[in-house]
């Protein structure tokens, strides 16, 4: 058990963390993935965390802090008969599957390769908010298997590989396919399910036995992060929403745009500066 006076430094720096990540995350509307990822990577960094590992452990923390969101907000949904279960059953193997080939792929990969790819994802996620436009639609019905099936598999790779809960990605492909927003959000919450709890598992696998992790993790989670996290993200989020209904669904998209442009610059900066 390390001494109090090296815990409380990382304890104060995480609840901090999580405060803006809540705020965030409640004006944006989303889980917060693509928040507390560049958050945990900065707080880890100032904390000494290697920077071997940091962009791991910043990965599979924020995985395992989606977990109880996603289940709550995905029970939430299904009462209210919102969720398409029927594309969620389609994809039970599909989008686990890609967040475990995910997980192999960070366990393999290095901390500057993985910064790139959260850039490079970030970036054309941000573009896609800030140029989306509700008449862009690819067919009226979602497409039939095996394009389906493999699109699942790319949602749980890409969102395995960010840290986040799929939900900017199945709301882009269900709203493209004629599905409405309302539907696409609801299931996106289930979808968040299907690939945080492999997630979860398969970051664990990936850092197991790994040098430099900070104290209280396992793997690539850091438990400490997730017991902190969790309750501060949802006192928080509804603050963060307050402030949202002062804003149009407009100004909304290009803030999370604009933000997501700042975090991949920042991380493009790491990389090549």
């Amino acid at each position: 058990m390390p001494p109090i006076s090296e815990i409380l430094p990382f304890v104060l720096a995480l609840a901090a963390a999580g405060v803006v990540a809540g705020l965030l995350a409640g004006m944006f509307g989303i889980g917060g993935g693509a928040i507390l990822v560049p958050i945990f990577f900065h707080v880890f960094g100032l904390l000494g965390v290697p920077e071997e590992v940091r962009m791991h452990l910043a990965l599979g923390t924020s995985l395992a802090i989606i977990v109880p969101t996603s289940i709550r907000s995905f029970m939430a949904h299904r009462q209210r008969g919102a969720v398409d279960m029927q594309l969620l059953k389609g994809w039970a193997i599909a989008v686990p599957l890609g967040t475990l080939l995910a997980a192999a792929v960070a366990a393999k990969a290095s901390s500057t390769e993985l910064r790139l790819i959260f850039a490079v994802i970030a970036l054309v996620l941000a573009f896609r908010m800030i140029f989306n436009r509700a008449s862009w639609q690819l067919g009226k019905d979602l497409p039939r298997n095996p394009f389906k099936f493999l699109v699942g598999v790319a949602i749980g790779i890409l969102s395995g590989l960010m840290g986040i809960g799929g939900g900017v990605l199945n709301n882009t492909f269900m709203t493209l396919y004629g599905r409405p927003i309302h539907q696409a959000v609801a299931t996106s919450s289930g979808v968040g399910v299907l690939i945080s709890l492999p997630g979860l598992f398969g970051y664990l696998w990936a850092g197991w036995g790994e040098a430099g992790l900070p104290p209280f993790s396992t793997g690539y989670i850091n438990w400490l992060a997730v017991a902190l996290l969790i309750p501060i993200t949802l006192l928080m989020a509804p603050y963060g929403a307050r402030l949202a209904h002062a804003m149009s669904k407009r100004q909304l998209e290009m803030g999370f745009g604009i933000f997501l442009i700042v975090v991949s610059a920042q991380f493009f900066l790491s990389v090549y500066s």
